[in-house]
């Protein structure tokens, strides 16, 4: 039996994506693991732009946007889905949108440092 530590650590690893040659999480995948909506999560973002330079953070194209729908189950526009493409956040941008966020979350999450994506739990999470 695992526990639930060892289950969310994986399903972190499962919203890491290579992309560009960077390893990123979906805003979405982000804002959930902070506990807030997407659209606070990129009202943040917006709010603070020079908090999240391009090796931050950056908006997918359409080409790449498209690539991830094959590989996820993500819905169709018109059916609920995204109106817009949706960033992407490196390691570093992840951190930053913990700390735009007022820190709301940083105390269930700790994201490792280092040049790898890698997410760490604390115990007991």
């Amino acid at each position: 039996m695992k526990d639930s530590s060892s289950t969310s650590v994986e399903r972190i690893d499962k919203a890491i994506y290579l992309i560009r040659g960077e390893k990123v999480m979906l805003d979405a995948d982000l804002a959930h693991l902070y506990g807030v909506t997407t659209a606070r999560l990129n009202q943040q973002v917006n709010r603070n732009p020079e908090r999240f330079p391009a090796d931050f953070m950056f908006q997918l194209t359409a080409k790449e946007f498209k690539g991830l729908m094959l590989q996820t189950a993500t819905s169709k526009k018109g059916r609920g889905g995204r109106r817009k493409l949706p960033l992407v956040f490196t390691e570093h941008g992840a951190i930053m949108a913990a700390n735009v966020l007022n820190g709301a979350s940083l105390g269930r999450v700790n994201i490792g440092p280092g040049t790898t994506f890698k997410f760490t739990l604390p115990a007991g999470v």
